[in-house]
């Protein structure tokens, strides 16, 4: 059977499932801003994603657990507006998923409708399917995230590969029986992740999860080489704009010194 070609309008929740039924790998990929989304969307990947790393990569914290509600949507919103054909997924910052379904609900609403965004990904374990659910059933897209969850770092005692394959597989099919279209799964030995995804009808998007998965998922700073922090050693750089970067900031003010700038 032939893989589908890639829409040429909106990437749905209907492509991703498509794509899993066809074993055509899903590629997603962060962006923050508007310029960078632009990019990534013309580069054709399926979904962009706004994710709470942007608290990391952005503004130089130690974890995402900064991110909040009132970010999320600033940074959703820009990026929204770039991407025209990708789906665009927005992080549910902590802890509104912890809150009860009616604040998780309000929450997500707010983000569907203040930023443009097709979807929302929330971190979760089985605990939180009831919440996966409320949402889905007020109409939003959800999009599940198991493994290492960040917003858990100080619970999961670091940044630590997630080998316990029970607790992963319940999590995983408890968020596709709740309704999620696709799950995240992020730091999961590259056999744990196979089973999940041949266990579960729904797309799985890995990220440090090795290749079985339906799609991959990089932070866009890590792919491009410029991350300034720590950089997982699953990640592989295409490019290295750190050095670039940096190298034509010093050559222009090396002109502006001996002023040969402007000409």
């Amino acid at each position: 059977m032939t893989a589908p070609s890639l829409p040429s309008r909106r990437v749905s929740v209907l492509d991703l499932a498509a794509a899993k039924r066809h074993q055509r790998p899903i590629a997603m990929v962060t962006a923050y801003d508007w310029p960078t989304g632009r990019l990534v969307d013309e580069a054709g990947v399926d979904c962009v994603l706004v994710g709470d790393s942007v608290a990391m990569v952005v503004a130089g914290r130690d974890s995402t657990i900064p991110a909040t509600l009132e970010q999320m949507i600033y940074h959703g919103e820009i990026v929204g507006r770039a991407v025209t054909r990708a789906m665009v997924v927005v992080d549910l910052p902590f802890p509104l998923q912890h809150l009860g379904v009616r604040k998780a609900v309000a929450s997500c609403a707010r983000i569907l409708k203040e930023t443009g965004c097709q979807a929302v990904k929330l971190e979760g374990t089985a605990g939180q399917a009831d919440v996966i659910a409320g949402i889905v059933a007020a109409g939003i897209p959800v999009m599940g995230h198991v493994g290492l969850r960040p917003q858990a770092v100080h619970q999961l005692g670091g940044y630590r590969m997630q080998r316990d394959l029970d607790h992963l597989l319940a999590d995983a099919k408890a968020a596709a029986e709740a309704g999620a279209f696709a799950v995240v799964l992020e730091c999961v030995p590259a056999e744990a992740a196979a089973a999940i995804t041949a266990a579960i009808d729904i797309p799985t998007i890995g990220i440090g999860a090795g290749p079985q998965c339906d799609g991959q998922v990089l932070v866009l700073h890590d792919l491009i080489g410029l991350s300034l922090g720590h950089v997982p050693k699953f990640v592989r750089a295409y490019a290295d704009v750190k050095t670039t970067l940096a190298d034509a900031v010093a050559q222009w003010r090396a002109d502006v010194t001996a002023r040969t700038f402007p000409a």
